[in-house]
């Protein structure tokens, strides 16, 4: 199933995709408690998506996804994390930043480079914890910080943990997933690049309001049979600038939860994003956002999240 939340005029609903994929049933209408709200339906284990199913099926209350607003599936998610897995990103992010640094001290521009991929990056996933206040959903305008002149988007791939745990084995880890959602970290790259001198990760180059856009709807694990194989693309303006595949990643979403949850106890409707997919990222090519920039996300079997980016004052 494609499951939503929208917003019709009379506050947040949970919505299951048709076939047709324009129309939604509306699965709040029903009354029950397991479908009152996302958070609620993952909660509600196999158990709520069985119901989920057969209030789709019925169909009672439709509406268009026309004559809605899409907001993130998860407004307000337990908890994000986001992980860096992709080699070229890993590799060619770093160099980025190094020709932006030239430029932001008035240097030319030393041009692009080979990088390479650390040690530390093969051996383990490395993530970071992001504010989950900070969330957006498709359609959305992105209004960027004040404090910023470089945007960039970040293309990556989403799993929305659907049963808790802690100490979770790689093997059983995609048993703890309840779907799929596409993620767009914007990011500040000058805020980013000061920030992380401190080595402490990531701050206000990542955490403004709608910094985190989720969307367009979670897709349930059963309709994914390889998520290695999804082809992820990012448009600018209707101008591809990323063609890419997921599968390239060093950690796949079993090795990341089963790392994460070490001595770590998972919550149900956490998020975990796989990092930017290679070539994901304007940083990468050096290549930045501008006021009034279209950015569309598209994952092959999920959907499309296209935001709107713009500076005001």
């Amino acid at each position: 199933m494609k499951l939503a939340t929208f917003d019709g005029g009379k506050g947040h609903r949970l919505g299951a995709l048709m076939g047709d994929g324009q129309t939604l049933v509306c699965l709040t209408s029903t009354g029950l408690p397991e479908l009152a709200d996302m958070q609620s339906l993952i909660e509600a284990g196999s158990a709520g998506l069985a119901t989920a199913r057969r209030a789709l099926d019925a169909a009672e209350v439709t509406v268009p996804v026309s004559k809605v607003r899409l907001l993130a599936p998860l407004p307000c998610p337990p908890q994000i994390r986001d992980a860096s897995t992709a080699p070229r990103h890993i590799a060619h992010a770093p160099v980025g930043m190094r020709r932006l640094a030239a430029v932001l001290a008035g240097e030319s521009d030393p041009g692009p480079a080979e990088g390479s991929v650390p040690d530390i990056y093969k051996a383990q996933p490395i993530f970071y914890i992001t504010n989950r206040f900070s969330v957006a959903g498709n359609g959305d305008q992105i209004v960027w910080p004040g404090y910023s002149d470089y945007m960039d988007y970040e293309l990556e791939v989403a799993v929305v943990i659907g049963k808790g745990g802690r100490d979770i084995a790689a093997a059983d880890a995609m048993d703890h997933v309840f779907g799929f959602t596409i993620f767009n970290d914007f990011s500040a790259r000058d805020a980013q690049l000061r920030e992380m001198q401190g080595m402490l990760g990531p701050a206000k180059g990542k955490s403004f309001d709608a910094g985190n856009v989720f969307g367009p709807w979670i897709v349930t694990t059963d309709e994914i049979a390889d998520y290695r194989e999804l082809r992820c693309v990012a448009k600018i303006n209707g101008r591809t600038v990323t063609d890419s595949r997921l599968g390239e990643m060093l950690h796949g979403y079993e090795d990341m939860i089963a790392f994460i949850s070490n001595a770590e106890t998972l919550h149900a409707g956490e998020i975990i994003g796989g990092g930017t997919v290679d070539d994901g990222c304007g940083l990468e090519r050096f290549e930045f956002l501008a006021d009034g920039d279209v950015v569309e996300l598209t994952v092959d079997g999920i959907g499309t999240l296209t935001n709107t980016v713009v500076r005001k004052g």
